[in-house]
């Protein structure tokens, strides 16, 4: 068994390193575990030397021993070290099926890899059926003009953000076949661009071919290249050809499957606010000309008013509140003994009792139009309300809705129904209901909506300690932690519509669940990139 080659030490620190990189490469080369005694006839370490190393190495987790086999392995801190160093890892996980399903198609080795600079990198590998194969390390940098992971990636970029690249870029011959001529790549990019995979004849070393094909998301977004390379005897120009438009159609695939934005987690940009905390907050609502949030306690009733520095009481009411939407003269509330108006001095103006006790939501369209959502025999009612209560103009559901709003241009209304987890969108003019989006009940339960002018969805998950967005396809591709369980309800406002307020709950929660979250029931505010159009308010029933 040959012996790992050390290099000439430089200084007695180096030595040592490089000692412990030996024992590092010597136990990852082999998956199977190595023993301690193959360990030292590789590495040519004293025992008690290696002893001392593979103790250190198995305290800082970089390898550990297998008791049964009393072999070593690399430890889990490096590989949590290797996870960190996917560029993207979505990427991976996607792509990962379908390099498998290109190497049981060719019996090649298959590759994913990223641009990186002016060069490409091989990120994950899946290693071909013969012995005599393509075997190109993982991390390595070649570079991408030359190869077929590169100019497959080059011929999906634009033309700027190819130029970018090839400037910069010195056409160095690597073999007798590698395109050092500017003008005739530029042709061979345009060849691959048409019809959708690269070709590398022997450029970087000869004897391998490769055939490529650049993985694009569905906006538009280079993310990297997938290939197949071998053996050229094996590989023949006809017979990647043939593989060409099957890798194009895996990476076609993979690109479907990965986003261009990824799920944004995080939490740093909520801030509970100096409100006073409520049983159970709700019905938040920005009115833009006084720039004060509106929002009612429903068990302790009572409406609030926050103008982004301190906080007072509009009214307190007799009865829960069931309901809650801005009006050109106030509030429009709903509790359990009728309607009424609100003004904002805080005056109540009782109002007739329209719609009962199925009511279940209510929200105005941009035009000014009050829209009720009730309950039926077979799940509910979603329409205008007529001035003698009456619902038209809607839609009939076999679920039940919580909350709901309008899009800024009034021409689709979303809604959620808890039970199933559903985000439905139902277009103004068709009574087809499209689901956007489902989420499991062990995510949370859904409460609340609101929209963003990017058409972007946005809700809270009861139970789930969580303000989540969905764009405009149904995709989750935002979730910010929030430190209370039961978030219920959410609306856009603040100067430049950007703040998501957040009404939560503390009526119920567990003592342990309170001890966590202590700030259940306060008001929260949300700082985001994102905004929102603010609604006209109603000017229903009231002259």
């Amino acid at each position: 068994m040959n012996k790992v080659a050390i290099g000439k030490p430089t200084g007695e620190g180096t030595a040592s390193l490089e000692k412990a990189l030996d024992v590092l490469q010597a136990i990852g080369s082999l998956p199977q575990g190595i023993s301690q005694k193959q360990l030292a006839e590789q590495t040519g370490l004293p025992r008690t030397t290696l002893y001392r190393m593979l103790a250190t190495l198995i305290e800082r987790g970089m390898i550990r021993r297998d008791p049964v086999g009393k072999v070593y392995r690399l430890g889990f801190s490096y590989l949590e070290m290797v996870r960190n160093a996917y560029l993207v890892p979505d990427l991976v996980v996607a792509a990962s099926n379908e390099l498998r399903a290109l190497r049981d198609l060719s019996g090649e080795t298959t590759y994913l890899a990223v641009l990186d600079g002016d060069q490409v990198l091989s990120i994950e590998r899946c290693d071909g059926a013969h012995t005599a194969r393509s075997s190109a390390s993982l991390g390595q940098n070649k570079p991408v003009y030359c190869t077929g992971q590169g100019k497959a990636i080059l011929s999906a970029l634009d033309d700027r953000s190819r130029e970018d690249i090839l400037k910069g870029v010195v056409l160095e011959p690597l073999t007798p076949l590698t395109i050092t001529d500017r003008r005739r790549l530029r042709t061979e990019l345009q060849i691959s661009r048409s019809r959708g995979y690269a070709i590398d004849d022997e450029e970087i070393r000869l004897g391998v071919r490769c055939v490529a094909a650049p993985v694009v998301d569905k906006n538009g977004k280079v993310l990297g290249s997938m290939s197949i390379a071998g053996p050229a005897y094996r590989l023949t120009l006809e017979r990647l050809a043939l593989l060409g438009p099957e890798v194009a159609d895996a990476a076609r695939r993979v690109g479907e499957q990965v986003r261009e934005d990824r799920i944004v987690t995080g939490d740093g940009s909520v801030e509970v606010t100096a409100a006073p905390w409520s049983f159970h907050g709700a019905f938040p609502c920005w009115h833009q000309p006084s720039a004060c949030l509106y929002w009612a306690d429903t068990l302790a009733p009572a409406i609030h008013c926050w103008d982004g520095h301190s906080s007072r009481m509009l009214t307190r009411l007799e009865l829960p509140i069931r309901a809650m939407t801005l009006h050109r003269d106030g509030l429009l509330v709903t509790h359990s003994a009728g309607w009424s108006l609100v003004d904002w001095q805080g005056k109540e103006h009782p109002l007739a009792d329209l719609l009962g006790k199925s009511l279940l939501a209510l929200a105005c369209h941009p035009g000014g139009a009050l829209w009720a959502c009730v309950r039926s025999a077979s799940g509910c009612t979603l329409g205008e309300v007529s001035g003698n209560g009456e619902l038209r103009h809607g839609w009939s559901l076999t679920e039940q809705v919580s909350h709901f709003c309008w899009s800024a241009d009034g021409s689709a209304l979303y809604a959620i129904a808890p039970e199933s987890g559903d985000i439905l969108r139902l277009q103004k003019g068709s009574q087809s209901v499209r689901r956007l989006a489902s989420l499991p009940r062990g995510s949370g339960c859904l409460s609340g909506i609101a929209l963003d002018q990017q058409g972007g969805v946005w809700t809270t998950l009861r139970e789930g300690w969580s303000l989540v967005r969905f764009d405009e396809d149904g995709n989750l591709d935002r979730m910010i932690g929030l430190p209370v369980s039961s978030p219920t309800d959410l609306c856009f406002g603040g100067a430049q519509g950007g703040t998501v307020f957040v009404t939560s709950a503390r009526q119920e929660l567990k003592i342990e669940t309170l001890n966590s979250a202590p700030d259940s029931g306060r008001l929260l505010q949300v700082q985001t990139e994102f905004s929102a159009e603010l609604g006209q308010m109603t000017d229903w029933g009231i002259s």
